[in-house]
């Protein structure tokens, strides 16, 4: 039996990114971050929400190829690449 292709992000991934999201967005709100630690902390959250994005659009294609199946059609191998 062929071994399962691992995906890009997994469901645990995807919580820590948004989670450190989360903790950037309130020490920024706080107020009490200097301007080099508020450029830091906006350059790492720039990052997580891209990483959140890109496994939101790995997602958004394995549900799209599921429905395609369910309408009768061929079900093609997810690629997170596409």
């Amino acid at each position: 039996m062929p071994a399962k292709k691992k995906t890009r992000h997994s469901n645990n991934d995807f919580e820590k990114s948004m989670s450190e999201l989360e903790s950037l967005v309130e020490a920024m709100e706080s107020g009490e971050l200097s301007l080099e630690e508020s450029l830091e902390h906006f350059e790492r959250g720039i990052k997580q929400v891209r990483s959140c994005q890109k496994a939101l659009d790995e997602a958004e294609q394995k549900v799209k190829i599921l429905l395609k199946d369910s309408d009768g059609e061929h079900l093609e191998d997810f690629d997170p690449e596409d």
